[in-house]
This record gives structure tokens, C-alpha cells and sequence, in this order.
């Protein structure tokens, strides 16, 4: 569900950082008016400077209204913006120029101007047209100029506003993946946990398929709860191992030997959930259940550099090989969410032990509860 949209997300300049940019641009025209009349000494400067407030004032709302013109044209082709904007800043700008005119000229121009020879240049044949003109051609560069800016400014709210439009996607892309493949593990999780029910049916071992029932209960009940987009402490995930080796240790009660190797400073780190569920699952089908003598599973972690680093392995005396062809789903599956998750920066290693048996690495960051 996507939040409240700001303006600049339907396009467009929003209107308060346009406004910001109209008051600027007229600020400096008022403060470069006035010191261009103080420099060339100009009479009545108290009444002038007023007049030019209004000036301003009426600046302002003009553009503001060439400003809402301009929104018309934001969903179109930059061409025809870029056509737009400079056409319509020449009306706007015969208009301030108007404005001007009758405000320094027509209303009151004596207590301004009581010079006689400027009351007489003042009744000269197309004079208001020629000073509106005049005017009007000096304002045109002056909201032009602003309607650049005004391009400038929509341009980078549209890039933004895709740029924004692009990592939603990409997140929703990402928690999607990763939905997908946590989902990935129940149900090969559940097939192998059948089997292995069917097997003591079969059998006639009431006992240890009703007890194997419950436990499996226990695990889904606890590991569908989760968010399978976020992350669980190292403590909730390896019990949820333990768990799951409560059920295998039904079938294999004399051949199973479990061995967690967590420091308790560790426990709070978070890791995805289920992660190690793949892993484990490997040790039992191609470590435990291949061979007829005890088997160790062990479950490590340990940090380095900022890293944590999680270590599944057993020491069966059959290791999977590059005949076992399902072998490599589980793992796939673990590379494939660390990638989703965390990048460049979750790693897995597996391969054969020295002393015999099969290791499996995982490397990610450190993360620990209420990091973000």
C-alpha cells in the first residue's frame, strides 16, 4: 500500500516550492529596483519605494497565475512545455508592465515627478504605449527567465518522482522474491517430514508418529506466524531448528546427535527467517539417514569483522556428492534469499570436511534488534 503522495508525485512543480521561487525571484527584483533608483538619485524615494511594493505585489499574483497556466502543460511532450512557457511569459509580461505603468504614471505622477519637462514628455503622441512596450520587453526576460527555472524545477520533480516510482518498484520486486522464496521452504520441508511419517506408519511405531505429529504441529505453528519479510533473532531461528530435529530425532532416535554452538552474546543477532531450515534438512537427508552410525549436527555461529557467520555441518560418513541431484535446490534457495536480502554481502560456502562429513557457511551482516 503506497503512502499519502506528495504533489510533486502527480507531476508537476508543487506549489509551495514554486511559490518559494515566485517570492524569490520578485525580492530581488524589488531590492534591485531600489538600489538602481538610490544609485541614480531619484526624487520622492519614500513614495517610489511604496509604488514599487504594489508593483511587486501585483508581480507576484501575475506569475502565480502564469504559474498555475504552466501546470496545464506539465503532462505534455518538454517541447511543447518548453514552447509554452515562453510563449505565454510575453502576456503576463505586457501585463505587469501595464500595471507598472499606471501605477507610477497615471495615478499621481505629479508627487513623483514634479519636473514640468517630464509632464511634457508625458503628453507626447503614443507615450504610455511606447514606456508599456519598453517595459514589457525587460519583464518578458525577467518571467522568462522564472519560466526557465520553472522547467528546471518540473524536470527534476518528474525525475524524482520516477527515481521514487523506480525503488517502490524495485522494493515491492524484491519483497515479492522474497516472499517467493521462503515460501519455497515449507513445502519442501513438509514433503521430507511425510516421508518421514510415512515411514513410521508403516512401520507400526504409533508412538513416535503421533509424537512426530505434534512436534511437526509445533513447528508450523511457530514458523507460519512470521512475517517472511522480516528478520527473526538467532535464538527464535535455532529454535525453530530444534524443533524441527525434535521431529527427525522420532526417526532417528539413536543416530541423531545435536550440538548448538552459539555464544549468548549472538542470540539477538537477526538473520531471515528460516534460513538455516535448508541446511539442516541437508544434514539429516544426506548425513544422518545414509549411514548407520551416530551423527552430529552442528549448528555454529561466530562473528568476524562486523559479519556474522553461521556454520551447519555434520559429520556422516556420506556427504552429498554431484550424483545427488536435489541436493542443490536447498542451497540454491539460501543463496538465492541471502542475494535478495542483503546483496554482495550474503555469502554461502558448502563442500566436504576434512575429517568427513559436509559444512555449509553463511555469511552475513551483523544485524542485531532495533538496527535498521
Amino acid at each position: 500500500m503506497i503512502s499519502h503522495a506528495e504533489d510533486g508525485d502527480r507531476g508537476g512543480v508543487p506549489a509551495t516550492i514554486a511559490l518559494y521561487s515566485i517570492l524569490g525571484f520578485w525580492f530581488f527584483y524589488a531590492v534591485l529596483v531600489t538600489l538602481r533608483a538610490s544609485v541614480m538619485g531619484f526624487e520622492a524615494q519614500g513614495a517610489m519605494a511604496a509604488r514599487r511594493a504594489v508593483v511587486t505585489v501585483i508581480g507576484i499574483v501575475v506569475t502565480w497565475v502564469l504559474y498555475l497556466c504552466l501546470r496545464g502543460f506539465d503532462r505534455k511532450r518538454l517541447a511543447i512545455r518548453i514552447v509554452a512557457a515562453f510563449s505565454l511569459a510575453a502576456p503576463f509580461a505586457l501585463a505587469t508592465a501595464a500595471a507598472n505603468f499606471y501605477v507610477f504614471n497615471i495615478y499621481d505622477p505629479a508627487s513623483l515627478f514634479p519636473d514640468s519637462e517630464y509632464r511634457k514628455y508625458a503628453h507626447e503622441q503614443d507615450f504610455a504605449l511606447k514606456q508599456i512596450v519598453e517595459d514589457a520587453i525587460s519583464r518578458y526576460f525577467f518571467l522568462a527567465a522564472w519560466a526557465g527555472l520553472y522547467l528546471a524545477l518540473s524536470y527534476a520533480s518528474e525525475a524524482h518522482r520516477v527515481e521514487r516510482r523506480a525503488s517502490r518498484l524495485e522494493r515491492a520486486a524484491q519483497q515479492a522474491e522474497l516472499r517467493s522464496l521462503r515460501y519455497q521452504v515449507n513445502p519442501h520441508f513438509l514433503f521430507n517430514t511425510l516421508n518421514s511419517l510415512s515411514s513410521l506408519v508403516m512401520k507400526d511405531r504409533r508412538d513416535e508418529a503421533e509424537q512426530m505429529i505434534l512436534s511437526l504441529s509445533n513447528f508450523y505453528r511457530t514458523s507460519l506466524t512470521g512475517d517472511p519479510l522480516e528478520d527473526v533473532s538467532l535464538e527464535e531461528e535455532v529454535r525453530l531448528q530444534k524443533l524441527y530435529l525434535d521431529i527427525e530425532s522420532v526417526r532417528f532416535p539413536d543416530r541423531l546427535i545435536v550440538r548448538i554452538d552459539i555464544p549468548e552474546a549472538l542470540l539477538n543477532a537477526c538473520v531471515p527467517g528460516l534460513i538455516l531450515q535448508p541446511l539442516v534438512e541437508n544434514a539429516i537427508k544426506y548425513g544422518v539417514s545414509r549411514t548407520s552410525s551416530p551423527v552430529t549436527v552442528t549448528i555454529a555461529a561466530r562473528e568476524e569483522s562486523g559479519m556474522l557467520l553461521l556454520t551447519v555441518a555434520d559429520d556422516g560418513d556420506k556427504p552429498p556428492s554431484a550424483d545427488d541431484g536435489g541436493s542443490g535446490i536447498g542451497l540454491a534457495n539460501v543463496r538465492d534469499r541471502l542475494y535478495a536480502r542483503f546483496g554482495d554481502q550474503g555469502q554461502i560456502r558448502y563442500g566436504r570436511r576434512d575429517g568427513g562429513g559436509f559444512m555449509v557457511h553463511l555469511r552475513l551482516p551483523m544485524i542485531r534488534r532495533g538496527q535498521s
